[in-house]
């Protein structure tokens, strides 16, 4: 019985062709291309290095706390995957970490991660698995925990196609958050909440569309293929614009203000205006200049208030600073149950910002403020953000210095559309993605830049 009618197979066909023939970023090169060597790359891999290690863990020559750190180390080097994110690694460590019975967990992760040999199989060890890490939540808020380092069980799909995938590249896609997003986008499917159901359907669709695909194509299309068609989608604007060409447009009106400005389709973007235009802001395009000039404002101005906007829709407790109020950063926003702060300044920029410029009233008023959040708060840690377009490659040293001579613990360069898509994940499922540890606080526990490629691989 087919999954699909036959308007979501023409929408589905059109993304295909749509990412068929689009250019990629190298030169000279197609997303199918370079996408063909990335799959070479991982059939490598996998032959070679991860398809072994998971068969002498689930044979018990290799033991678990080796197996988990051995699949870390793997996939930090080799990044094919997306494992190191949220429903990766990080879930792998909790459900290891929150166990109390070591060889409870020990059996219960290799009876859900050998490879099924059928379809029913596959449902109940993910319903299987799904009680077990169920079970393991309950204890650990028994003790005395809060949710802030339990595993979640939406992350189990995930989890166990990886390994699946593994043992079986041409039967078992991986169920990518990304993908299924941008199914939902098109109409295509829209998952019950049912994991395990939910997952066969996610195959059977593959299945269908590799048929499909295959056709189109005059050629045989693989899981990896189909992988390639929705990531491709789920970087893309809504109606189907890449990031470059949108960005290149005037921001349209909301539908509530000019219906008749649909181009033909309903909006499928979970970003609101004032967030989506962050990018252009920051780039000090024209076009924004004039805008906030009509507006009574200027742009920086005006970039500080979206900034804060944004931390307010992630749900932190925000204050906005900034211009002409002294020597203070842009603004602060506060994740008051996991006691964390972010202090934040927004740096508009056509060709990018290069710290060092003003590194040393940056120090002074980190250092002012720090000490003011933590005479009336207790908090483990701050963090310092700058939000500008991109960043010049000289900010190592300047990085170590803030962070040798003032109180916070990381420094992040934040690129505006990082930041939105961070807004747009958390938009899309405000209960999967915490401020905490286990969620948005590891984004800013590394100092460096934050891309929207490395936020989409951590909240994969």
């Amino acid at each position: 019985m087919s999954e699909l009618n036959e308007q979501q197979r023409q929408r589905a066909l059109e993304v295909f062709k749509e990412y068929s023939t689009a250019p990629s970023a190298t030169a000279g090169k197609t997303f199918v291309q370079e996408d063909k060597e990335l799959d070479e790359k991982r059939v490598d891999l996998i032959e070679a290095s991860l398809k072994p290690l998971v068969a002498g863990y689930l044979s018990e020559t290799v033991p678990l706390a080796d197996f988990k750190s051995k699949i870390d180390g793997f996939n930090k080097r080799n990044e094919y995957w997306g494992f190191k994110g949220i429903k990766g690694q990080m879930f792998f460590n909790m459900v290891v970490n929150v166990a109390d019975n070591r060889e409870e967990c020990d059996h219960e992760l290799k009876a859900a991660i050998a490879l099924p040999s059928n379809e029913q199989i596959a449902a109940s060890r993910i319903k299987t698995f799904s009680s077990y890490v169920k079970r393991l939540g309950e204890q650990w808020g028994q003790a005395g925990n809060t949710g802030h380092g339990a595993p979640k069980v939406g992350s189990i799909p995930f989890f166990l196609s990886y390994f699946w995938q593994i043992q079986d590249r041409l039967t078992f896609p991986v169920y990518y958050t990304t993908n299924v997003q941008a199914m939902m986008d098109l109409n295509v499917w829209h998952p019950t909440g049912e994991l395990a159901d939910d997952y066969l359907i996610f195959k059977h669709i593959h299945e269908e569309l590799k048929k499909l695909y295959s056709d189109s194509a005059g050629r045989e299309i693989t899981l990896y293929d189909i992988e390639h068609v929705f990531w491709y989608k789920g970087e893309q604007n809504p109606g189907g614009e890449s990031a470059e060409t949108s960005e290149k447009k005037a921001p349209k009106a909301s539908v509530s203000e000019k219906p008749e400005q649909l181009d033909g389709l309903l909006p499928e973007s979970y970003i609101p205006p004032i967030i989506a235009v962050l990018p252009q802001m920051a780039r000090n395009e024209d076009m924004f200049n004039k805008a906030a000039q009509r507006s009574g404002t200027t742009l920086e101005r005006a970039f500080e208030k979206h900034i804060n906007a944004a931390f307010t829709m992630l749900c932190y407790d925000t204050k906005l600073l900034g211009q002409g109020k002294g020597r203070v950063p842009d603004g602060i926003a506060i994740a008051n149950d996991d006691r964390y702060a972010i202090l934040w300044d927004g740096k508009i920029r056509r060709d990018g910002y290069s710290m060092g410029t003003d590194d040393r009233t940056i120090r002074e008023y980190i250092t002012t403020q720090s000490r003011e959040l933590k005479r009336l708060r207790t908090l483990r840690n701050i963090y310092y953000l700058i939000v500008s377009s991109k960043f010049a490659d000289d900010f190592d040293d300047t990085i170590r210095s803030i962070k040798m001579e003032t109180d916070v613990s990381e420094v992040v360069l934040v690129e505006a559309t990082a930041l939105v898509e961070i807004v747009d994940r958390k938009l899309r499922a405000p209960l999967q993605f915490g401020l905490g540890p286990d969620g948005l606080q590891r984004l800013f526990s590394t100092s460096g830049v934050l891309t929207i490629e490395t936020v989409r691989e951590f909240l994969i």
